[in-house]
């Protein structure tokens, strides 16, 4: 029977060469994420239970990016947890401060995830990694302590939903307006437990930053997992990032998908998601006139270089508007070096935005920028829930980075093309 990437790839994983949607399957995992909000609950069953190895340390990773630095004694020691499991279990890959950026952009920047992986992590953006052309998805604290113990879990296999997207985007158009016109159309449940694989030209001529953030946001449309196939552009990222083989599984071209939706690249234009869905996106002229308090860039949606190198292009010899916050985050710790040393900061600064440490800190109301009541933000993050930001009256516009710099400028909802 003719598979899937998705397919191919959990098949491989449970030693069988085919599987097929709705069948329940226990595989063997590449790698397993937890974080600082996560990872302690799983931490607890291992050691309530006396278990006093894990399967694998190098196949687990640590990350505490979501309050780190520590904002509280609470989220203090919720990193001493990890910190104290991590030396206790000799586990290779814990990530502390300095080394620690957002859990992922950091393992696929490390080259901890590879083409034909499976991962499991303990936060929903696992989704991430099928840029790379792998099976990632998120799972709770219980399956994460399952796959810690065992070096399993359990799946669901998926069915599919293929999206092809062919032609040339418009200036200043990525991969962040692609996912959010993509949800536009289909709902925040519109891929509900099915594997959005994401094909076409306009694909294919993506760079990695831009892959890795339409997979992100699978999550938002409902789905289980993610994926694009890997290429040259993949095989060009991992080559220099590897330390272990990878491999590349392609969908056959006679593969069942439930459905199949077709996008004219041309036709997308710079997108917002206004609160408090994801799949409240519009083109961006539809928001003009919208004032805001605060503009972030950053998370692991568009926290990466070139998140930054667009940014900083729209902010160039501007200022920030006058009663507008923005913060620029860094993913991690190279991209904040790559980042200084190109001089971006010095165009952020200038411009009167502040930068913080790599953390996921505002995109989840952790800290770095909460919102007080009746404030609206514009950001690159991923979600936009009443409260995820902060004050469950503030509001928060999702939108790509050339948007959110544009934004910080006029001190209203606004595109490049306004400046």
């Amino acid at each position: 029977m003719a598979q899937t990437i998705t397919q191919k790839i959990l098949a491989a994983h449970c030693g069988r060469q085919e599987v097929h949607p709705g069948e329940i399957i226990m595989a063997d995992v590449d790698l397993a994420l937890g974080n600082d909000i996560t990872a302690p609950i799983a931490i607890r069953i291992l050691r309530e239970r006396g278990i006093k190895e894990v399967f694998d340390r190098d196949k687990i990773a640590l990350v505490p990016d979501h309050f780190a630095p520590n904002k509280d004694i609470a989220s203090a020691q919720q990193c001493k947890d990890l910190r104290d499991f991590a030396r206790d279990y000799a586990i290779t890959h814990y990530f502390e401060l300095g080394e620690m950026g957002v859990e992922h952009a950091l393992l696929p920047e490390k080259g901890l995830v590879l083409p034909g992986d499976l991962v499991v992590g303990a936060d929903s953006h696992t989704c991430t990694y099928g840029a790379l052309g792998a099976f990632s998805m998120g799972v709770g604290s219980t399956d994460l302590a399952g796959a810690m113990m065992s070096g399993k879990a359990w799946f669901k296999v998926p069915g599919a939903m293929k999206f092809i997207i062919e032609g040339q985007l418009k200036p200043w158009v990525g991969g962040k307006d692609l996912i959010l016109f993509i949800i536009g159309k289909i709902g925040v449940d519109g891929a509900l437990y099915r594997s959005m694989e994401f094909t076409g030209s306009t694909i294919r001529s993506l760079p990695m930053d831009d892959r890795f953030a339409m997979c992100n946001m699978a999550i938002e449309a409902g789905a289980k997992n993610g994926v694009i196939e890997p290429d040259a552009v993949t095989e060009e990222y991992v080559r220099e990032r590897a330390a272990r083989p990878w491999k590349f599984f392609a969908s056959d071209a006679d593969a069942l998908y439930e459905e199949v939706v077709e996008v004219a690249a041309g036709d997308v234009e710079l997108q917002v998601a206004f609160p408090h869905l994801p799949e409240n996106a519009r083109p961006v002229g539809e928001a003009h006139g919208v004032a805001i308090d605060q503009v972030v860039v950053g998370s692991c949606t568009n926290g990466r270089l070139e998140d930054l190198r667009i940014a900083a292009r729209v902010m160039e010899g501007r200022k920030v508007a006058p009663g507008v916050r923005m913060i620029v985050i860094p993913a991690t710790p190279l991209i904040y070096r790559q980042a200084m040393e190109e001089g971006l900061f010095a165009t952020f600064l200038s411009a009167g935005a502040v930068i913080s440490t790599p953390t996921c800190g505002p995109c989840l109301g952790g800290h770095m920028g909460i919102l007080a009541e009746g404030e609206r933000a514009v950001a690159t993050t991923n979600r936009n829930f009443v409260g995820r930001m902060g004050h469950p009256r503030s509001e928060v516009y999702l939108s790509g980075p050339a948007v959110a710099a544009a934004s910080a400028v006029t001190g209203t909802i606004s595109s490049p093309e306004d400046l």
